[in-house]
């Protein structure tokens, strides 16, 4: 007897979440007012590793992370039964270095605390964003989950002194 396997079946292409696109645009224009203002904060009086991080691939990350989300690129199950993770439409390096914010902001003792909280408030929420739509990307748009932390990412990136 001889076995042969069968394609699987096509998967038809499903229709946007309610308020998917507003959501994703939103998303986009937070993270690049986010890293306009991780770009305006002041550089470390000597140059060195941390400064270059903070300044552009830290911005860059978060950017490119909110920029990137992609609902399609979910959890999901394989035809077959086996479990993928989705990563959201987010590379693996921008996720790392978004990952590694909270090292680097222990040495960054040119920025004052309110400072610090806030862009570790950035890259994280940033980086949740980026799981919300990975797991769960309806709920995410549709209960405005990803507007939430899109939300506090404007928080986070106020002008300093801006309460």
């Amino acid at each position: 007897m001889t076995f042969s396997r069968l394609p699987a079946p096509a998967v038809p292409p499903r229709d946007l979440w309610e308020g998917q696109e507003q959501a994703l645009a939103g998303a986009a224009e937070a993270g690049r007012r986010a890293a306009v203002w991780v770009r305006s904060l002041p550089g470390p009086p000597v140059p060195g590793p941390v400064g270059t991080r903070l300044a552009g691939e830290l911005p860059d990350a978060i950017e490119t992370a909110m920029s990137s989300l992609d609902p399609d690129d979910c959890d999901h199950m394989t035809a077959d039964g086996q479990a993928l993770e989705g990563a959201g439409g987010v590379d693996a390096e921008t996720i790392s270095i978004l990952a590694a914010a909270p090292g680097v902001l222990a040495e960054a003792d040119w920025l004052s605390p309110d400072q610090q909280v806030r862009l570790l408030a950035a890259a994280s929420a940033a980086a949740g964003a980026v799981r919300l739509i990975a797991e769960d990307p309806g709920t995410a748009i549709e209960h405005g989950l990803l507007a939430r932390l899109c939300a506090v990412l404007d928080h986070a990136a106020r002008p300093d002194g801006a309460a």
